[in-house]
């Protein structure tokens, strides 16, 4: 009988415990598939290996002879022999590369169109409230279509993604938003996450009623938004350079900046970023848990100690626009860090300390939330109503409801009262709720405001 330390047999705990949930596998399939786990595992360590490097060639031979141990290593996104253990059905390299390099190619193609219809729009709308509104719906397209080939969507939904994106760009071409008004400021803003939503129809391949591609979904979400703020982060320091450099031969660099380099990379970088999570998912999906990790307790103190100066500051009452605003944007923050945190974990893993740790996050965060909601309420019954202010509440009110759920699942699941699962589906049903408000926004703000 071999000895082992209590981590891999956490892991091989694990892995039987998803093995086993297979109908299609017996009890004594499990068994013999256990058996020859730890065969391999026996073999590997006496040729000098340790429990986690053996744990890790075991699980890739394992699964080059067995379809379930490929799944479970695809679904546990988190586990850092994802990518050994992902190999490919086929052994043909050749073909391999081949369909690599037409990924990178399609999604090359989709970049360049989008900057160009960017460029393009710039030169046709010039650069005010029209551009705004427009940004969304000229990268869009690109972005859906680089997916929507990828995922191999199909024509009914994708039908009824063009048919929704069509009646959204009439909303906010047609529509005569002022160029210094408040509800097309509003629309420009709300429209990417219309845009967004539909963006998912075409990563979920159509599949929008599936609880696990959804999740899927927010999953790329967070780890776009990662590889996004890398590019972004290296092409700054590029061009900023380049434009050092260029300013010494006394060359203006600003121009061609503003009216070529930043209209393509921008949004090419998107598409960019697209593919590579596509493409080197198991980069990205192993920071996840530890990205998450280290942000909770600093966002968590963050609330803690802003909840402490608005209590020292004397109350809510006089919290003006702009704190409002940035405490909007605070709690979509943390909202996003929530959902990439759940996304990200184990869904077969026990409570744990860091669940409890969510759990005050998210206490904190509610309670930002009624703040927010209370000063909302306040300056309403001051000053009446008007589309910004009924715009945050209907934002706060979807938030409180959100984060509540969020709180009692959480709540049940460290009592063991409820499966994890359970937190997953309430996040992956309740978040098209934002997109329809969002919608809301869009279409019926202006005429209901005037246009103002």
């Amino acid at each position: 009988m071999m000895e082992t330390s209590v981590e891999l047999e956490e892991q091989i705990k694990r892995w039987r415990s998803y093995v086993a949930r297979k109908q299609a596998i017996s009890a004594s399939d499990v068994d013999e598939l256990e058996d020859h786990l730890r065969e391999q595992v026996v073999d590997l360590r006496g040729i000098g290996l340790d429990d986690g490097e053996a744990f890790l060639v075991a699980i890739t031979r394992l699964g080059n002879v067995d379809a379930v141990s490929r799944e479970y290593a695809r679904v546990h996104a988190d586990r850092l022999w994802k990518q050994l253990a992902l190999v490919p059905e086929g052994d043909d390299e050749t073909v391999r590369n081949g369909t690599a390099r037409r990924e990178l190619a399609v999604a090359l193609v989709a970049a360049v169109g989008a900057g160009l219809a960017v460029r393009v729009g710039m030169s046709l709308v010039g650069d005010g409230m029209r551009l705004a509104l427009s940004l969304g719906l000229l990268v869009f397209p690109f972005v859906a279509a680089y997916l929507g080939w990828k995922r191999r969507l199909t024509s009914r939904p994708a039908v009824a993604m063009v048919a929704l994106y069509i009646a959204l760009a009439v909303a906010l071409w047609v529509y005569p938003f002022s160029s210094n008004g408040v509800t097309g400021l509003l629309a420009a803003l709300h429209a990417p996450v219309v845009l967004w939503l539909l963006v998912g129809i075409a990563y979920v391949g159509g599949q929008w009623r599936s609880d696990s591609r959804r999740m899927d979904f927010v999953r790329f979400t967070g780890e776009l938004a990662v590889y996004y703020a890398l590019l972004g982060l290296g092409g700054g320091v590029l061009l900023g350079l380049t434009a050092g450099a260029l300013s010494l031969v006394g060359v203006d660099f600003g121009p061609w900046l503003a009216n070529w380099v930043l209209p393509f990379a921008m949004p090419g970088a998107l598409v960019v970023a697209a593919w590579l999570v596509e493409a080197k998912q198991n980069v990205v999906e192993n920071i996840a848990p530890v990205l998450t990790r280290v942000f909770t307790p600093l966002t968590t103190v963050m609330l803690v100690v802003l909840l402490i100066v608005l209590a020292a500051a004397g109350g809510v009452i006089d919290v003006d626009r702009q704190v409002l605003i940035l405490m909007d944007a605070i709690l979509l923050l943390v909202l996003s860090l929530l959902l990439y945190s759940i996304s990200a974990r184990d869904t077969t893993a026990p409570p744990g300390l860091f669940d409890g740790l969510q759990l005050v996050l998210v206490v904190a965060s509610l309670a930002v939330d009624a703040v927010m909601l209370t000063a909302m309420l306040t300056r309403i019954a001051e000053f009446g109503w008007s589309a910004n202010k009924v715009a945050a509440l209907g934002l706060n009110i979807l938030l409180l409801v959100h984060l509540v759920g969020i709180a009692w699942l959480t709540t049940s699941f460290l009592r063991s009262r409820r499966r994890f699962a359970a937190l997953e589906r309430w996040q992956t049903r309740y978040l098209p709720l934002y997109g329809l408000w969002a919608a809301v926004v869009v279409v019926a703000f202006g005429p209901v405001f005037g246009f103002a």
